[in-house]
């Protein structure tokens, strides 16, 4: 065996792993430099994907009166204005999932500051199996799983959505995204979410159509209560 075959089969130290992982991130970044979520300026190579001006202009977390029925209160993030649309729209449909990572500190900081944190699940308003299938991912998964990071609690998925459901972006008034969402989710386990108060969440809030029908259809399967809390919520 040569020495060069010696060194290739030679295990590799912790530390040897790390530093050449620094290179390769080093040279990553070089060719496809970390931008902005929000503006898309580049950023350092590591730390938050947000920007120091960005940051600083995001509003602080708010809540209002409620839109739509069935849960008791809602709290968001940000307002669904630019930079935020952009950037959210490429976080749903441009494959940009790891824009969660982001979101889901904001998310958590509404929940703690609007809502309180007693709950006894986190569950989140599901896409359907083949909207799922297209896209990859599941982005109100997404964020609900970074929210319960750092709200203690991972999220369980309580409801099912069907397929032949027509998106509610593609809808426009309120009387028509609520006859097409009803009939939309059924409770996956009802036990689950028997006297349970729950943090239910979603991307965006607009006329509160879906998260309305989603917390109805909770309720009616035993759940105590329920809350909403979503990323970011169209300003009426």
């Amino acid at each position: 065996m040569s020495r060069m075959e010696e060194r290739a089969d030679r295990p590799r130290s912790g530390a040897h792993r790390a530093s050449l992982r620094k290179c390769l991130n080093g040279l990553k970044d070089l060719v496809w430099p970390r931008r902005c979520i929000l503006c898309r300026k580049a950023v350092g190579p590591e730390g938050d994907r947000v920007c120091p001006d960005c940051a600083a202009a995001l509003p602080k977390p708010f809540s209002g009166a409620r839109r739509g029925a069935h849960y008791r209160r809602w709290a968001s993030a940000v307002w669904y204005e630019d930079p935020v649309r952009a950037s959210f729209l490429r976080f749903k449909f441009g494959g940009c999932c790891f824009y969660a990572d982001s979101y889901g500190p904001w998310l958590a900081n509404a929940v703690r500051q609007q809502l309180g944190t007693n709950y006894d699940l986190i569950t989140y308003v599901p896409i359907s199996r083949l909207r799922k299938r297209k896209r990859g991912y599941d982005q109100s998964f997404l964020l609900a799983r970074e929210t319960g990071k750092l709200l203690g609690q991972a999220p369980i998925c309580t409801l099912k959505k069907r397929s032949f459901v027509k998106p509610q972006s593609r809808t426009l008034g309120l009387e028509e995204r609520q006859r097409n969402i009803r009939g939309a989710f059924r409770v996956i386990n009802a036990e689950a979410v028997q006297g349970k108060r729950i943090l239910l969440i979603d991307d965006v809030l607009t006329t509160g159509s879906t998260v309305s029908e989603a917390s109805r259809v909770l309720l009616k399967a035993g759940a105590k209560s329920v809350d909403v809390a979503t990323l970011a919520a169209a300003p009426k």
